[in-house]
């Protein structure tokens, strides 16, 4: 299929920005069928303001996280993770868990083999 430049309005702004034949095809090639409807400036100052999620503008504050006390299950130091531990479960230090992390491939868990097939 040919492709060639095609000049588009706006939404936002109404200003012209053109579309290329080079976009077209990036866009075809991936599904896209619609065209932009906002020039890249526009898209980009859109993104932007979406923050971390995409749903939730820029200038919302995020709430802190709760932290819970514990004892590494490795050094015995005593540190906070940032989610409710589970009984009967190891957790570990930054230190601690960096070091068990860094020994498997990819943070993969302990056991895990690539050729098992489910």
């Amino acid at each position: 299929m040919s492709y060639a430049d095609i000049t588009l309005v706006c939404r936002d702004c109404s200003s012209r920005f053109l579309f290329t034949a080079g976009e077209q095809q990036y866009y075809a090639t991936h599904g896209l069928t619609h065209q932009p409807s906002r020039c890249p400036s526009c898209r980009a100052t859109r993104k932007g303001s979406q923050g971390f999620g995409g749903n939730q503008p820029a200038s919302a504050p995020r709430a802190p996280r709760e932290m819970h006390a514990v004892v590494c299950s490795a050094c015995g130091r005593e540190t906070e993770v940032p989610f409710q531990p589970t009984p009967g479960k190891p957790v570990y230090c930054r230190d601690c868990w960096e070091d068990r992390r860094g020994n498997r491939a990819y943070g993969a868990p302990a056991g895990y083999r690539s050729d098992t097939r489910f």
